[in-house]
């Protein structure tokens, strides 16, 4: 069970460290971009993931099985993100919903509306 769930949370962790990339943000949200302090967030939050399951790595096995199981965890996860991604990103949402929708600088959220129509035609 304690690898199971050290599995999960390498599987978070690449999710939030791929996440914390523009890239992959616009592909998972419809947000124009993350904002610099939720960029480090989300970069701390996989890289206590990482620990997390490095611990629960240790806490299964003796030390050299548990760090050659933690670097097949962490390559596995990498495989799972990285197909993710590239099949269905949006199926990462889950890992940032509780981060609220924010619009880009300068946009209300709304669709523009044209300009009046000048006198000349």
């Amino acid at each position: 069970m304690l690898l199971f769930i050290a599995m999960v949370a390498s599987v978070a962790a690449a999710g939030l460290l791929a996440l914390s990339m523009d890239v992959h943000w616009e592909q998972v949200r419809t947000d124009p971009q993350c904002s610099p302090r939720m960029v480090r967030l989300l970069r701390t939050l996989g890289a206590v993931c990482l620990f997390a399951s490095l611990v629960l790595c240790l806490a299964a096995d003796h030390v050299s099985m548990a760090s050659l199981v933690w670097f097949m965890t962490l390559a596995g996860a990498a495989l799972v993100v990285t197909f993710t991604l590239s099949w269905r990103p949006r199926w990462l949402r889950p890992l940032v919903m509780w981060i609220p929708a924010t619009t880009a600088p300068g946009q209300s959220g709304r669709p523009s509306q044209p300009d009046a129509i000048d006198q000349n035609g």
